[in-house]
């Protein structure tokens, strides 16, 4: 079976079990994040050891939660989680560090950077808003304070027809594609695709330099 049969395969599988809209919780709390992609963040985790995590886009707090406990494993790590709304039940964990506002308002992005001050491996995943627009914002806000060797992860690049979700316009995917060829000492890490279904194709960037 030649790559591209095998790649139809796999976007079958991935509209089939994204349209079926399963439930993903941790611990109770829903994570809005498939299996697959769990397991590589569990590896980027033990792998990079990032003393800590900026998270953009908090939803209910189920990757907040997960992150935690991955670090509790490690006895390391930090995670900051940046969301619009305030929910009533976010999961309490003494590693994570609610924030509320928008990831993009400079009032949002100075605490950040005061807060990062104090780290020396700094990880970032972008996951709130998905707009190209609103994407390739973050992309610009949050890149610096990722380190070398740390990953910047944009998630759902598997909007817009990559391959899901054909009714909605230019989302994550597109602005990674415009984004990735002006910043040279980021690469995209297709290592962390090979488990095949993954909600972010082209979307695990590593900084290199």
């Amino acid at each position: 079976m030649g790559n591209k049969a095998n790649q139809s395969v796999v976007d079958d599988f991935h509209k089939l079990w994204y349209n079926l809209q399963f439930t993903v919780n941790w611990q109770g709390v829903d994570i809005q994040k498939n299996p697959m992609d769990l397991i590589m963040y569990q590896e980027i985790l033990y792998e990079c050891r990032p003393d800590l995590i900026i998270e953009c886009g908090t939803w209910h707090g189920g990757s907040a939660l997960y992150l935690a406990q991955l670090c509790d494993l490690q006895q390391h790590g930090m995670i900051l989680t940046i969301d619009l709304n305030r929910w009533i039940g976010f999961p309490q964990h003494s590693r994570i560090i609610y924030m509320t506002g928008s990831t993009v308002e400079d009032k949002i992005l100075k605490q950040v950077k005061a807060f990062t001050g104090g780290f020396q491996k700094v990880m970032v995943i972008l996951d709130s808003d998905h707009t190209k627009s609103h994407v390739l914002k973050e992309l610009e806000a949050y890149s610096g304070f990722v380190t070398p060797r740390q990953y910047l992860i944009v998630e759902d690049t598997n909007i817009h027809n990559h391959p899901v979700r054909d009714d909605l316009p230019a989302g994550p995917y597109e602005a990674v594609q415009s984004w990735i060829p002006k910043h040279e000492e980021f690469i995209i890490d297709k290592a962390c695709e090979r488990f095949l279904y993954t909600h972010n194709p082209s979307g695990y960037l590593r900084r290199v330099k």
